[in-house]
């Protein structure tokens, strides 16, 4: 994980280095700035592969400059290809610079990795940017306002006194000489598979890979653990393959925490180190501009289910050495939320799935890579694997519904029996994060909400913002904050999270799963 900064032609040097320290928590080991009359270069190094001067970049040859913010886990083959380049380092982002010499723009689509990078050819004047097919990594983009050329960051604040407008840079795309072009079609479907053995399969060995992959690191690692299916079975397999107690972490309100319950009991059958935090209200509210300066975002279940996890990574990162956390996002996207368990058919669940995939970026996979950021953590996401996600999503829609009374039972099946979790969590029935920390913390920040904002307030807010209007107090209240940092930069997300209101029993008022009539046991 890192943070970096580039200017395309000359600027200020001042107004760069000043954009380039909003950013500094996302690699507070070394920095680095390079300047030429054909732009500026600034890197902020979280050190996690090869710790040494060597791996720090901008990775510089007489006719290629770049930065990357990634973990390349096909790094090996290309070692291996480029034999002879004369690597300087054993990082892996630095395989970027053979690699573009041998395909040139079409080298994004051979990466196997969460990345986002900023290249630029000396030779033919030429950038190139491109952002791994999910979004696992932040990227934007603007014009500068100096001399109308391109500028790209780790994060939307390091933009914000350059250009005038901000845009996130679309996953699974690659920019050069001008022109976005999509290179990943990460959510089509080559084959459908429809053999339930061989599901299982696939799904069992290709998360067990994709966690085996994310366990490259130089430095300690971490497992967020909420006890829910997901966090659970990544810690489990983690677990497995690794000699020694893995570290995991748990965090809920003090009162009427979920999480905290369950996740004692996976730690205990995996036989990790266990961390338990809890969180008061007062923290809650404390850290509320922090939480929403660092999203970037006012959409209001990215909040919520943010808080539990930034105060958690805070513990983290003051009482611990670990650099990097392994979690369980992208699960939901590939399996189902509560609410398509009224998907009205295959294809509908299909479109859904492939909707939310599109869309991570703007909200779960933000929300992980900017609560960790924050405290100069990296977040690593083995759902995420495009292996495993092209696996998921060629699985026959039909048999991803909830036909039997239970979600994900496909990714609860293919671990059956295979002792890694007790089954009271194995068949758990799912509780969202942001509920799972404590029912009461979401109900707090609406009571504090309306402490501040009246309806009528609301009713002339949604006049003022006009894009995503607020239609609540607690809405109110985080767009509020989220423009005393980011004046009119609302499109940086297309619209509030919310379940599918065309469904038949999802057109409701809040994200929560907890308005749903099928939340059931959820949320005991």
């Amino acid at each position: 994980m890192c943070g970096f900064l580039f200017t395309e032609g000359e600027i200020s040097e001042q107004a760069f280095l000043e954009a380039f320290a909003t950013i500094q928590h996302r690699g507070p080991d070394q920095s680095k700035v390079m300047k030429e009359s054909w732009g500026i270069f600034g890197f902020h190094r979280l050190s996690i592969m090869d710790t040494s001067e060597h791996g720090m970049q901008p990775f510089d040859t007489s006719d290629v400059r770049v930065v990357c913010n990634g973990e390349i886990y096909n790094e090996h083959l290309f070692r291996t290809m480029f034999a002879e380049y004369p690597f300087i380092s054993h990082s892996d982002c630095e395989v970027l610079i053979p690699l573009y010499r041998a395909d040139g723009v079409d080298m994004a689509k051979k990466l196997d990795a969460e990345f986002a990078f900023v290249l630029y050819d000396k030779e033919k004047g030429a950038v190139l940017a491109a952002r791994d097919p999910i979004g696992i990594r932040p990227l934007f983009y603007g014009i500068l306002k100096e001399n109308q050329k391109m500028a790209f960051a780790s994060e939307a604040k390091a933009l914000h006194s350059l250009c005038q407008e901000v845009y996130p840079f679309p996953p699974g795309h690659v920019y050069h000489n001008g022109v976005f072009t999509d290179y990943s079609h990460i959510t089509d479907v080559a084959e459908e598979l429809v053999d339930l053995e061989e599901i299982d399969r696939r799904i069992r060995e290709g998360l067990t890979s994709a966690i085996d992959k994310r366990l490259m690191s130089d430095v300690p690692l971490g497992y967020l653990l909420s006890g829910g299916l997901d966090s659970s079975l990544v810690c489990a397999i983690a677990q497995k393959a690794t000699p020694v107690p893995i570290d995991t972490f748990a965090i809920g309100m003090a009162k009427d925490a979920i999480d905290l319950k369950y996740a004692r009991i996976v730690a205990d059958h995996i036989g990790s180190r266990h961390h338990e935090v809890t969180m008061s209200m007062e923290d809650v509210l404390e850290a509320l501009r922090y939480v929403i300066y660092h999203l970037e975002t006012y959409d209001i279940t990215t909040i919520r289910a943010s808080m539990g996890m930034y105060l958690l990574c805070r513990y983290i990162k003051e009482k611990t050495d670990i650099k990097v956390l392994l979690t369980g996002e992208i699960s939901d996207e590939l399996f189902g939320y509560k609410y398509t368990d009224f998907a009205p058919s295959g294809d509908e669940f299909q479109k859904e799935s492939e909707k939310r995939i599109r869309e991570l970026y703007m909200y779960d996979v933000l929300r992980a890579d900017r609560c960790i950021a924050a405290w100069s953590l990296e977040a690593r996401v083995p759902f995420g694997d495009l292996d495993f996600v092209r696996d998921v999503m060629s699985i026959k829609p039909e048999l991803k519904m909830n036909t039997n009374g239970q979600g994900k039972y496909l990714l609860r099946k293919a671990f059956e029996g295979t002792g890694l979790l007790p089954d009271e969590i194995l068949w758990r029935e799912k509780a969202a994060f942001s509920d799972a920390v404590g029912h009461s913390m979401v109900e707090e920040l609406k009571k504090y909400a309306a402490s501040l904002y009246t309806k009528e307030d609301v009713l002339f807010a949604r006049e003022k913002y006009t894009h995503c209007p607020p239609h609540t107090p607690e809405a109110l209240l985080y767009r509020v904050i989220f423009e005393g940092f980011y004046p009119g930069r609302s499109n940086m997300i297309d619209g509030f999270w919310m379940p599918n209101a065309s469904w038949p029993g999802c057109a409701v008022d809040d994200p929560s799963a907890r308005v749903l009539s099928n939340y059931g046991a959820s949320g005991k």
